[in-house]
């Protein structure tokens, strides 16, 4: 039990640096756009809708963004540059950040443990696991890659 609080509290740490870190980008890039080229378009109706949006319901969404993989940082930058409220992101990364910890702390130690176990009893067997899952990984890398494409003239229109 130690070993898994130890380890998700420095989780949590580096996840509220990373998140934060990711939402002060967000901050500053939103900032940035504003005083750019792109003010105008960020001055529109529909844009200050999703902007106030963002702002007031953004906070649910950036809680379980912790709990997917690809989204958590997205969501993050876009409440940066969206400029939610600190009172409503901060709760937010607290909470997200603390489930995001614990389920890496306990799933993470626990797969290193079995694969620890695995390796020392049974070498061959570990070799081959963790052979097969890298040939898998690669497998689908090389067929998202070669799956081709539609291009826009490809694509039949609808009438």
């Amino acid at each position: 039990m130690h070993k898994i609080a130890l380890t998700a509290g420095a989780l949590y740490v580096i996840v509220l640096l990373r998140a934060g870190g990711t939402f002060a980008v967000g901050w500053l890039a939103g900032a940035g756009a504003r005083r750019s080229r792109f003010a105008e378009r960020i001055s529109s109706a529909k844009f200050a809708r999703a902007e106030r949006a963002i702002q007031r319901w953004g906070a649910p969404v950036v809680a379980v963004s912790f709990l997917t993989v690809g989204f958590q940082t997205a969501a993050n930058f876009l409440a940066g540059s969206m400029r939610m409220p600190l009172p409503r992101y901060l709760p937010a990364l607290f909470v997200g950040g603390a489930a995001w910890a614990l389920v890496y702390a306990t799933a993470g130690l626990g797969v290193l443990e079995v694969l620890g176990r695995l390796f020392a009893e049974r070498t061959a067997l570990g070799v081959s696991v963790v052979a097969a899952l890298l040939f898998a990984v690669c497998g689908v890398v090389v067929y998202r890659r070669r799956r081709p494409v539609p291009s826009a003239a490809a694509v039949p229109e609808e009438s």
